[in-house]
């Protein structure tokens, strides 16, 4: 019996070696020698010559200048921290919601599905470069959009505003959904992905475990909490995982880097940045998915 347990232990290790293998051999051939060379330009200052280019070791000076000296990189990556906190749990929760409404059988649940999708493949980058060039204009004119969209956000946000402090409801909380309104766009661009995984997950579940439920009297809501909620938890902790890369992979320091690398030239102290800001991102997510990983139901 043992020797049957090992034998499949065995086979399931070969199947994830498999399945990683792809990446494996992308990350040896194709990303392992630019990580290794951007840890060299972070301890040096790079010089351009006709002949190639020229290292002069610095030390530490690269990530001295960029968390000491640099007035603006310490601003953007607070403001981008700052910012993806407070939308990863907008987006999650938006797109669990979303994924729980799309499971419901109705007629278009099909074409339900690919709309909510679709502000992912809007949000590309061949659709960006197309409408960045001028081949394609996918919101008219700008100028009006623009005013028409600050006119009636104002009014929206001023009247939520009142009614939520008319109900009572406390100041930062009202803040936090004043936000989520205002980042409606982002968050619906940014849900697409997360929104199907949750719905794979959603459609996992087993039917007969509502249907015994719903016999033993329990709600709807007591359903959602007692059933799907831990169902799908290990996937809530994926989608908090790829949100929070996906909040940093486009943010404004991404572009801070670029521009300091290939506009100033300053290819060390876009380095030492890079690597500020990668250390940063895996601190958080090693912190979340601890947290995250105590609460989650494995079946």
């Amino acid at each position: 019996m043992n020797g049957v347990k090992l034998a499949l232990r065995h086979k399931r290790s070969l199947l994830g070696v498999a399945f990683i293998f792809p990446w494996l051999l992308g990350f040896v051939f194709m990303f392992a020698t630019p990580l290794i060379q951007s840890i060299r330009f972070s301890f040096s200052k790079l010089t351009v010559d006709p002949s190639g280019f020229m290292l002069e070791p610095v030390g530490w000076a690269n990530f001295k200048e960029a968390l000491f000296v640099d007035a603006t990189f310490n601003r953007i990556l607070t403001q981008s921290v700052s910012e993806m906190v407070l939308n990863v749990p907008m987006i999650l929760f938006f797109s669990l919601f979303s994924a729980t409404l799309l499971n419901q059988k109705f007629r278009g649940r099909v074409l339900a599905r690919a709309i909510f999708f679709l502000p992912v493949i809007l949000a590309s980058n061949a659709i960006s470069a197309a409408e960045t060039a001028g081949l394609i204009n996918l919101v008219g004119d700008s100028t009006v959009v623009n005013e028409m969209g600050e006119t009636s956000s104002t009014y929206n946000i001023m009247s939520m505003v009142m009614i939520l402090s008319d109900i009572g409801l406390p100041l930062s909380f009202v803040d936090y959904i004043v936000q989520a309104i205002t980042r409606i766009y982002d968050i619906i661009t940014s849900s697409g992905v997360q929104i199907l995984i949750f719905l794979a997950a959603l459609q996992s579940v087993p039917g007969a475990m509502y249907e015994v439920a719903k016999m033993e009297g329990a709600t709807a809501y007591e359903s959602f909490w007692k059933i799907t909620f831990p169902l799908v938890s290990p996937l809530i902790l994926t989608n908090v995982i790829y949100t929070i890369i996906d909040s940093f992979t486009g943010s404004a320091v991404t572009d801070m880097i670029f521009s300091t690398a290939f506009t100033t030239q300053n290819f060390g102290l876009s380095a030492a940045m890079s690597w500020i800001y990668t250390i940063i991102i895996s601190v958080i997510l090693v912190i979340i998915g601890v947290l995250l990983s105590r609460r989650v139901h494995y079946n």
